[in-house]
């Protein structure tokens, strides 16, 4: 089932300012919020919709590859998470934020709910580049790649706590990870709350330390992740796998593997957008008699007709046989530039052969009304 649009699911605008896409999300999670529809499916799948929606496009990074690629260019499980497996307790401890106390009682949001205010640690974000040839661009390629990061410690599974310790609610904030603190002032009375001092927002306190994180809950390791890179990338582009960066302390949420590609030079062609571009000499007589002749595609070799008579910088044009769009709207053209090939030394007898020719009127050039450029035809290929 195609994946709806991020704009279309929280009924903005694509030049929506970053008040109004909060705006919008805190609309719609309230509609589809679990406690409000319990036992929905279909509500929290709109929920988790929502959530994906507003994560990428609160995120300028995000938002701007969206806004290029569209889907594909945000990965595998997409930039957010209905694909990623973040579960709610993830959508409540990043996002829940926003909601500040409207939702009071409400589990998740809330200042009193079950989640509280503690904090999730959210691990970094993992910027890897992987190399494509032209072939792989075309037809999409499944890539493994060993990649360096951050993951949960195997010894206390990311707890931090060694093994035989236990972790205790916190007695400054009594699990909450946040403190209130209640100022008089010559306004009134004035009520903050902040991150506990005490737990650092987490809520609990290690009795032990783990000996092999040293209570982090992360070691360094590395990780064995496949790819799944559509066809039609480009250069410069960059791909987002949800929840694949470095693992977040002491249990926390893991950052996003941010994949930029670079595009590999093809021995015979260039891409322009979509669009490839192949530079095919012919000799004189070719050109003058019309002949057959092979060029190279993505697919092999295809046997192209030239017509007798042709000139220097017309352009063959094979439909199809370019690079599939991104985002899925059709497919571009190979463009075959037709050049002809001038002897840079002859011999006598060739000298002699070509002298005779001249005097011919055939062979004095006669264009008749003047032709384009090159660069006219090329605007002209890339405009249809």
């Amino acid at each position: 089932m195609a994946k709806r649009d991020y704009y279309e699911i929280l009924d903005i605008s694509k030049t929506a300012s970053v008040d109004e896409i909060k705006k919008a999300y805190r609309q719609m999670a309230m509609k589809y919020h679990p406690d409000r529809n319990p036992g929905d499916k279909v509500a929290e799948d709109n929920f988790k919709e929502a959530a994906e929606a507003y994560e990428v496009l609160s995120n300028p990074e995000k938002r701007q590859r969206y806004d290029q690629y569209g889907h594909a260019g945000m990965g595998n499980g997409s930039g957010g998470f209905g694909g990623g497996g973040m579960s709610m307790d993830d959508i409540f401890s990043n996002f829940g934020d926003i909601f500040g106390s409207a939702f009071g009682g409400f589990g998740g949001f809330g200042g009193s709910g079950g989640r509280g205010g503690r904090r999730v640690n959210r691990g970094s974000n993992l910027r890897i580049k992987v190399s494509l040839n032209l072939e792989e661009i075309a037809t999409g390629v499944k890539k493994k790649l060993k990649v360096g990061k951050y993951v949960k410690c195997d010894s206390c599974h990311g707890s931090g706590a060694k093994a035989g310790s236990s972790h205790n609610t916190c007695n400054t904030c009594r699990g909450t990870g946040q403190v209130t603190q209640v100022t008089n002032t010559f306004l009134g009375r004035m009520q903050t709350v902040n991150t506990c001092p005490s737990c650092h927002g987490e809520g609990q306190t290690i009795t032990e330390k783990c000996t092999k994180c040293y209570g982090d809950g992360i070691i360094k390791g590395e990780e064995i992740i496949e790819v799944d890179i559509p066809a039609g990338v480009a250069e410069g582009m960059t791909l987002s796998m949800s929840g694949k960066g470095n693992a977040g302390a002491k249990s926390g949420v893991p950052g996003d593997l941010l994949i930029l590609v670079e595009e590999l030079p093809h021995e015979h062609l260039q891409r322009e957008g979509n669009h490839l571009i192949y530079e095919h000499y012919l000799s004189f007589p070719e050109a003058a008699l019309g002949c057959t002749v092979e060029v190279p595609t993505i697919e092999g070799k295809a046997r192209v007709k030239i017509e007798a008579g042709t000139q220097a910088g017309k352009i063959l044009r094979l439909k199809g046989k370019g690079i599939p769009d991104v985002n899925g709207y059709g497919r571009g053209d190979l463009l075959v530039n037709l050049n002809v090939w001038t002897p840079k030394s002859l011999s006598r007898e060739e000298k002699e052969m070509v002298e005779n020719l001249s005097k011919s009127g055939n062979f004095r050039p006669n264009p008749g009304k003047r032709d384009k450029s090159l660069m006219d035809r090329m605007r002209e290929y890339f405009r249809d």
